[in-house]
């Protein structure tokens, strides 16, 4: 299986999924415009193959946006995709060792006074941001205690020929950054800029700690990642990604950063990160790079997290109440991923209350509005959703709020905890019951139904479209 980007942005292209341009563009200037308006406009990836001051460069963009991209990634129905993550993430499998001539990434080894940064098109994404940033790369550590790897994607500012910024959130990989402190030792890092979606998938996939990242990504596949020794450290890391930038993050490491247009869609305002020393980069002789969009929706950025949640969502709802009939868990990029809408068919009056209390306690602490829709309702379109909120609620009983929740850090509205970093905050959350009301009275529901044309659900258009 080829697991490389290159060979998933073949597969979009071949689908339609895909615009290629040639006419220059300039990865500081217009780049990021260019591929949220084919987004935006065309619902299509785009794929830069002229880049302005980057010779021999290509670049992709939105490439991930949506679930019809998914399916293509994974070779999988659309509708199927979140079963079937769910589904394979059940078996790991182990990756395996190659040799460097079997490594196209190790194809140009630059180390020492060769490595620059700034002439890797690194893109400048948010009118706001102070320079161009990578936002793709995929930061592979181990534990200094049992060596296991850890995945997981962190930006990074390009503060000159070898340095980096590199935010780490309050999670495993900073749990992990902390034993280097205890030890008042460096934290090697292996950055992995552009692999195959499923790579990209379980870098953004809360797994549990102590579990290696790349054997779900083997699962999602169905075979073993392909993995190569790094140049400067003892760390394995996709021999079919397009660049992988070593270096390492000093104990004692603080710097200003920021701001940046985030996931959330707004600014994470300037502050302090960690920074990455760059030791060595080595890549393709053709590299593609991967100009992860983040800022204002749609972007993969929100599109990678929140179906990443959608699959640790699903998994925590379907045992609420000894399981639930639920039909779709939708985490809303749209929404900066701090909305979810949940599909289920209420057996008994108030369970989709419960099914939304759930929800806004679940794995990951994005979603503060949660939303819940009949079976009739498609929850990933927004006119029925919306339809739902003000022909089937009832705000008295069925908007409820919880205050004094703890909230995800890029929510810049709600409160950060007195002495906390704003990776703590404190806000409200709220629940939305939109099913239709009365589960015990089917005429009774039979008043809120939405008046769809008659025999819609036999009509095929494709019968009567002209050829």
């Amino acid at each position: 299986m080829d697991q490389s980007i290159r060979g998933y942005l073949g597969n979009l292209e071949q689908q339609g999924e895909l615009v290629r341009f040639s006419k220059a563009v300039d990865p500081h200037e217009n780049l990021t415009a260019i591929g949220w308006k084919t987004y935006d406009r065309l619902g299509k990836a785009s794929l830069f193959d002229n880049l302005a001051g980057f010779p021999g460069w290509r670049a992709c963009n939105q490439i991930l946006t949506d679930r019809r991209k998914w399916a293509i990634g994974l070779g999988v129905e659309e509708d199927r995709v979140i079963q079937v993550f769910n589904e394979r993430a059940k078996t790991p499998i182990a990756p395996v060792m190659v040799d460097r001539a079997d490594a196209p990434v190790k194809e140009i080894i630059e180390t020492g006074d060769d490595v620059d940064l700034t002439r890797i098109p690194a893109a400048w994404t948010s009118e706001l941001d102070p320079g161009p940033f990578i936002a793709s790369g995929m930061a592979i550590i181990k534990d200094p205690d049992t060596g296991i790897r850890n995945m997981s994607i962190h930006r990074q500012q390009i503060m000159g020929k070898n340095r980096t910024g590199y935010l780490i959130c309050p999670r495993q990989a900073l749990r992990i950054y902390q034993k280097y402190q205890e030890r008042n030792e460096p934290m090697p890092v292996a950055m992995v800029v552009g692999a195959h979606p499923a790579i990209y998938f379980s870098s953004s996939f809360t797994a549990p700690y102590g579990t290696d990242e790349l054997t779900i990504a083997g699962a999602l596949m169905g075979e073993a990642v392909r993995l190569v020794k790094c140049e400067t450290m003892d760390i394995e890391v996709p021999a079919e990604a397009e660049m992988i930038i070593e270096g390492e993050i000093p104990p004692d490491a603080i710097t200003p950063e920021g701001p940046f247009g985030e996931g959330s869609g707004g600014y994470a305002m300037e502050g302090f990160t960690q920074y990455l020393n760059v030791k060595a980069i080595t890549r393709r002789k053709d590299p593609v790079f991967y100009a992860m969009q983040c800022g204002a929706p749609m972007t993969d950025t929100q599109a990678l997290v929140a179906t990443a949640i959608d699959m640790l969502l699903w998994e925590h709802l379907k045992n609420v109440e000894g399981g639930l009939d639920l039909l779709d868990v939708r985490c809303l990029g749209l929404a900066g991923m701090m909305a979810v809408v949940i599909k289920l068919r209420p057996r008994v009056e108030g369970q989709a209350k419960t099914a939304l209390l759930a929800a806004l306690s679940g794995p990951q602490l994005h979603p503060k509005l949660a939303i819940a829709v009949d079976d009739d309702i498609d929850a990933s379109d927004m006119r029925q959703v919306f339809w739902s909120l003000t022909t089937r609620v009832h705000a008295e009983r069925d908007v409820i709020r919880i205050p004094n929740a703890r909230t995800w850090s890029l929510d810049n509205v709600s409160d950060i905890v007195p002495g906390q970093s704003p990776m703590h905050r404190i806000g409200t959350k709220t629940l939305i019951d939109a099913t239709k009301p009365a589960v015990t009275d089917p005429e009774g529901r039979a008043r809120f139904a939405m008046a769809m044309p008659k025999n819609y659900d036999d009509i095929d258009l494709n019968d009567f479209l002209p050829n």
